[in-house]
């Protein structure tokens, strides 16, 4: 082979090489999102977790109302009582401030208690659209009080 055959083949392959290593970056921008929205995640249901202890908490504090039924509530349902108002009972204070913190710490924040005897089902509900997920997810935690 000539010299003038081989003129631009190094041009050539500098461009092939940079066009590899242009898709190697996005796959691992590609890879740092997915990783993100992961993390995000499992960030928000931990949180769900520990929220819905939480209510488990409270109830177990005040053994004699929970096992009345008083901290029965549907998700979404209205509550009787603001957290910082006077005339709200403790149960009523204890399920306002819980579904404060589930509207704040959460995106879109709801939950409920269900009791079947002395058994309770505590629902927390939120929203995953933010990062690409479903549009509400549910963790229900049962306990005995």
């Amino acid at each position: 082979m000539d010299r003038q055959s081989q003129r631009g083949v190094s041009l050539i392959e500098v461009l092939v090489s940079i066009l590899i290593f242009s898709v190697g970056l996005l796959g691992l921008a590609a890879l740092q999102l997915n990783s993100m929205k992961s993390n995000q995640t499992a960030a928000v249901r931990s949180h769900a977790t520990f929220l819905a202890y939480e209510m488990g908490d409270r109830m177990r504090a005040a053994r004699g109302d929970a096992l009345a039924g008083f901290y029965n509530l549907a998700v979404g349902a209205a509550l009787p009582c603001k957290p910082k108002e006077e005339t709200c009972l403790p149960f009523q204070r204890d399920l306002a401030e819980w579904r404060a913190n589930l509207a704040s710490q959460l995106p879109n924040g709801d939950g409920g208690v269900m009791q079947n005897g002395d058994q309770f089902t505590v629902i927390v509900q939120w929203s995953e659209e933010r990062v690409g997920g479903s549009a509400a997810q549910r963790f229900s935690f049962v306990t005995r009080i």
